[in-house]
């Protein structure tokens, strides 16, 4: 890319590079048209996120060895990277094979080194998660189990607040109201685990902790819009290419944490697979599940999606505990239930959507644009076709 310009890799002509506007313009016009394929993709990855998201807690709870950890937690973000990776490759092989002929080869050289260039801001989310993954450990020296959930919930408007800035996402006041609504209704749903007199929800009135809860809660939200930014920005790009370089680059982070670790800690430290049991298994394999699921709801959907899919999991979990352990359901987990329903009903209803005139007002102007240029461009390329013969 030169002076904002970008080179097709096909024709070798000039294009302008993508601006967080049009990235946002862009999406906003494919999504105004979703199909009912679109459709059913959101259903599978609503569904599928469900699944994993409900099985990680239970997994997690059979990695533990009398109530703790015998492996180390870098050792398993580390493996889950390298499980993604492995993915990737297959997926690329195999997507390779059934190109059609003519197409650019996906395993050639030359389509590599671009695809790097073009996709190196992939190397920005994959630093963010693997640090990330760390906070997720040190919060708990900080604050109690329930009080770190409840903390987590800021992510839903510092998330919307993110795609605003970066994303120039729009959103209606409608929608606005219904991520507030997601915020209260996760909320209600945690106030049954608070511990009895515990006062200012259990926080401790430390510069350290709020320097923790500022990062813990500003780190994953920047590493999920990033993500979405890069992924969408080159949208032509095979989303396992993008994959292969951003779990590359996770996978990188994390090795140099394992080192970090090996060198404060001894060489004893440096053992990736001490401690791992089947159970840690099934829990990489369930993460790196997770880690895949969610590229593509940041390519082919988006942040906040994934979000209410996150919650939705949570409640099905709750559900299942009930069921299956006989956890009772207390009326906060009821009226939680509620709002969650409300708030994502609220959102994705197309009454939210029709307040914003003057983005369909744009967005109907490209649209008509867009068909008078095709329309020119087929009488250009009909012209040059009698031309020829």
């Amino acid at each position: 890319m030169k002076n904002g310009m970008i080179e097709c890799s096909v024709c070798h002509s000039k294009l302008v590079s993508p601006s967080p506007k049009s990235i946002s313009r862009a999406y906003d016009r494919h999504r105004s048209k979703v199909s009912s394929k679109q459709r059913a993709l959101n259903v599978l990855l609503v569904g599928g996120d469900c699944v994993l998201v409900g099985l990680q807690p239970i997994l997690v709870f059979m990695s533990k060895v009398d109530g703790r950890f015998k492996f180390s937690p870098i050792s398993v973000n580390f493996l889950t990277e390298v499980a993604k990776v492995i993915f990737a490759i297959v997926m690329l092989i195999f997507q390779a094979r059934r190109q059609k002929v003519g197409e650019k080869p996906l395993l050639s050289i030359s389509t590599f080194i671009q695809a790097a260039r073009n996709n190196v801001l992939l190397a920005v989310p994959a630093l963010l998660y693997a640090i990330n993954n760390y906070l997720k450990f040190i919060m708990q020296l900080y604050f109690n189990p329930a009080t770190v959930k409840m903390l987590s919930n800021l992510k839903v408007l510092v998330i919307a607040v993110l795609l605003k800035v970066i994303m120039r996402r729009r959103f209606s006041v409608i929608q606005w109201e219904a991520l507030a609504l997601l915020l209260i209704g996760i909320t209600i749903n945690q106030l049954k685990s608070f511990p009895e007199g515990s006062s200012a929800l259990g926080l401790p009135v430390t510069t350290g902790a709020y320097v923790y809860t500022f990062v813990f809660v500003t780190v994953p939200s920047l590493a999920s819009v990033f993500n979405e930014y890069a992924l969408k920005s080159q949208y032509e790009t095979s989303i396992y290419l993008q994959n292969l370089f951003l779990y590359g680059y996770g996978a990188i982070f994390n090795f140099l944490g394992i080192l970090g670790s090996a060198i404060f800690k001894g060489p004893g430290s440096f053992d990736i697979l001490e401690g791992h049991s089947k159970a840690t298994m099934l829990l990489i394999c369930n993460n790196a599940a997770q880690g895949i699921l969610s590229s593509f709801f940041f390519k082919y959907a988006d942040t906040i999606l994934k979000k209410y899919s996150s919650t939705v999991a949570t409640i099905f979990t709750g559900i299942a505990s009930a069921v299956m352990f006989g956890h009772t359901l207390t009326i906060n987990f009821m009226l939680g239930i509620s709002v969650v329903f409300i708030s994502m009903h609220q959102f994705f209803s197309p009454l939210a959507k029709a307040k914003d005139d003057q983005q369909n007002g744009v967005l109907e102007r490209m649209n008509v644009q867009d068909s008078h240029r095709s329309r020119d461009s087929s009488f250009i390329n009909m012209a040059a076709g009698a031309n020829e013969e």
